[in-house]
């Protein structure tokens, strides 16, 4: 694993290197938006960008979306785009507190509430120094937040076997979470034994016994047709999920100022659509997925928000956290 001091040192070489080689790209006819991300094009973060984004600034860019990872591999992106060889992804808090620690805030278990709370933290003045500290430091420009729902806890077990209800009940389990540090902190808070894996190996690792279980919301659960190997899913909600529209601050700085402000628009549009879908996603797919012969359930949520918080408050993520921004971020929730 590449270590923090590692990617820090590299920083300022990756963001030079990225602006030299992003130069050009306004000398185009229109400029070339590569996008890169870990999802199916049936994902709804990407069906947003391809049907709002996409379209809204087809006038003076080019936009061309990749999935499932096949341009670049998931965790590789933000190294892309500070290198100049890549033009935008969808990126996640997770991502970004590996180059920045200070972002591990955002990770943790139960500190956002919801989609609407996610907006507000975006918007709010707390997140400008975050914002500013991606584009300084590392030359990505975060441009929307997306929702990408709840995540709960979903087990190749069947509840005779394995009876979820605290997180005691996950001791032992083999739990793939994504392979940064926040991510694999979040799996041991859960109380589970978590695994580093690639989205893309999920669906075979679960069908072979590779690992015991996953965590996700529901739309992706579907969508990558997690219920088809999985026997139950208990509603944890312990991360209010979330994502971010990223491009490339070299190519950014480069466009007109109209055609930043399009940019902008189009992205905070595609971020509206792919929110309302995925909250009605989340509110339609339960019944389909019990259909399907998964068993879902609600533990106790109130353990697992408690050891979760105790465990993030004791640990060296919550040392990196800004003075007051825990405060700020819980006094913008419901």
């Amino acid at each position: 694993m590449i270590t923090r001091f590692t990617r820090r040192v590299a920083l300022s070489a990756l963001v030079a290197a990225g602006a030299l080689a992003a130069a050009p790209v306004v000398a185009q006819d229109k400029v070339e938006l590569r996008m890169s991300m870990a999802g199916s094009e049936t994902d709804q973060r990407a069906v947003a960008m391809a049907e709002v984004f996409g379209p809204a600034v087809s006038d003076f860019a080019d936009y061309k979306p990749s999935y499932n990872a096949t341009l670049f591999a998931q965790g590789t992106e933000l190294e892309a785009i500070s290198r100049g060889n890549l033009e935008m992804s969808i990126t996640s808090a997770q991502e970004l507190a590996q180059f920045f620690p200070e972002f591990s805030i955002f990770t943790a278990g139960y500190v956002l509430q919801d989609a609407d709370h996610q907006v507000a933290v975006f918007n709010d003045e707390l997140f400008d120094p975050f914002k500013a500290r991606a584009e300084d430091d590392l030359g990505v420009k975060l441009l929307a937040p997306m929702y990408l729902g709840r995540r709960h806890v979903n087990l190749r077990q069947c509840r005779d076997e394995l009876d979820v209800k605290t997180p005691a009940d996950l001791e032992g389990v083999n739990l793939r979470m994504p392979g940064t540090d926040a991510w694999q902190f979040l799996g041991k808070a859960l109380g589970a034994s978590p695994t580093p894996m690639s989205f893309s190996e999920v669906y075979t690792a679960l069908s072979t016994g590779a690992v015991d279980g996953q965590d996700n919301p529901l739309p992706t659960v579907v969508d990558a047709k997690f219920y088809e190997v999985t026997c139950q899913i208990a509603l944890t909600s312990h991360l209010v999920d979330w994502n971010f529209i990223a491009i490339s601050k070299a190519v950014f700085d480069g466009l007109t100022e109209e055609q930043q402000a399009a940019v902008t628009e189009a992205a905070v549009a595609a971020a509206d659509a792919g929110r309302a879908a995925q909250l009605q996603k989340e509110e339609e797919l339960g019944a389909f997925i019990e259909e399907n012969g998964v068993e879902i359930y609600e533990p106790d949520v109130a353990a697992f928000r408690d050891q979760v918080q105790k465990m993030y408050l004791e640990s060296d993520f919550a040392n990196d956290w800004p003075e007051g921004v825990l405060e700020a971020v819980n006094a913008l929730g419901n």
